[in-house]
């Protein structure tokens, strides 16, 4: 048995009190599903500027009743602290996913990003510490690797930050060391890697790139690759990401006030992407005849990204279940149920 599977058993004879914040988005709604499965009881914060209700009802369909019954929602902003010290009463373990969470948004409104993800960031880590939670988990970024050459990622060499959205998650990660050296608060922060999986809106600001592809080849729309399809990344679905925040929520004090790389440690080209992408759709029966349209590099953007995730394998255990193949055949069932 994993490390995974063993603290999953111990989370079921054991129930923690759990706040997940952004849990109408992506993310946090795939966290929300898992721990209520796991018979958890879940604070949700969420202000639906990026989230949305249908997300919740889905996660409404996919728990039992009594699972369901302990979900307990707070529609609120992290930028209120007083919210944010409403949110974390009697919580055992944060998970703080909430964030405006996109590259072009943040280079679009610079201001909005720092508001939302350093200071509502701050508001949250600050109730958190006061409050005495057992552990707070943050939702770091490998945009904080910036223009650093070297392949793969590891945790301790960044980079020169790319855009406003990577400043303010190289300040979350300060704002951590800071609070476990001056307040002995000490938390985990996780550098996502290209998250994907179901509940992940591909019409929405913050669409990634996965969703927005197999929506258009599903609805015979133009799909736009950004520069020549060379640029590479380590995809990471859902499922390893929602792995890697138990485990982090749980982790031995030892192990906390560290970032630790959330991926598979593969690189997939954007031009791969789309042929797999396409692969999995006829092999489902439905045909893909338009070929991608290339356009003008992204500003903001890094060309390559593959994490280093032995740091994560040998501390806290992880050990991801998904590789992005799979991961497409997963959710593939999904996103045609969507386009219907």
């Amino acid at each position: 048995m994993s490390n995974y599977q063993e603290i999953k058993v111990q989370l079921k004879s054991d129930p923690k009190v759990w706040l997940v914040t952004g849990v109408a988005g992506f993310i946090g709604s795939n966290l929300l599903e898992h721990l209520l499965k796991l018979d958890q009881t879940i604070v949700g914060l969420d202000n639906f500027a990026t989230g949305h209700q249908y997300n919740l009802n889905e996660v409404q369909g996919l728990v039992t009743e009594a699972q369901w019954q302990k979900f307990h929602f707070i529609e609120g902003d992290i930028r209120d602290y007083e919210t944010c010290v409403s949110a974390v009463k009697d919580i055992d373990y944060v998970l703080h996913q909430a964030a405006l969470s996109s590259v072009p948004g943040s280079i679009a409104a610079p201001v909005s990003s720092n508001e939302v993800n350093i200071s509502g960031f701050l508001n949250v880590l600050q109730a958190a510490k006061e409050e005495g939670v057992k552990s707070f988990t943050y939702a770091a970024s490998s945009s904080a690797y910036g223009n650093h050459p070297a392949l793969p990622k590891v945790e301790e060499n960044i980079g020169n930050p790319l855009s406003p959205y990577a400043v303010t998650k190289i300040v979350n990660e300060l704002y951590a060391g800071v609070y476990a050296r001056s307040y002995g608060f000490k938390t985990i922060g996780l550098r996502y890697f290209n998250v994907f999986g179901k509940r992940q809106d591909p019409n929405g600001a913050y669409a990634a790139v996965i969703p927005k592809w197999i929506a258009a080849m599903i609805q015979g729309e133009d799909v736009f690759i950004n520069g020549d399809g060379e640029t590479s990344r380590d995809f990471c679905f859902i499922e390893n990401t929602v792995q890697m925040n138990i485990l982090a929520a749980t982790a031995p004090d030892k192990f906390k006030d560290q970032v630790y790389n959330v991926a598979v440690g593969d690189r997939t080209t954007l031009n791969d992407l789309y042929a797999s992408i396409k692969a999995s759709l006829e092999s489902s029966g439905i045909q893909v005849s338009a070929n991608p349209v290339y356009r003008d590099f992204r500003d903001g953007d890094v060309r390559h990204s593959q994490a280093d995730i032995s740091k994560a394998k040998n501390g806290l255990g992880y050990r991801p279940e998904f590789t992005i193949s799979h991961g497409i055949e997963q959710v593939m069932p999904w996103y045609m149920t969507l386009s219907i």
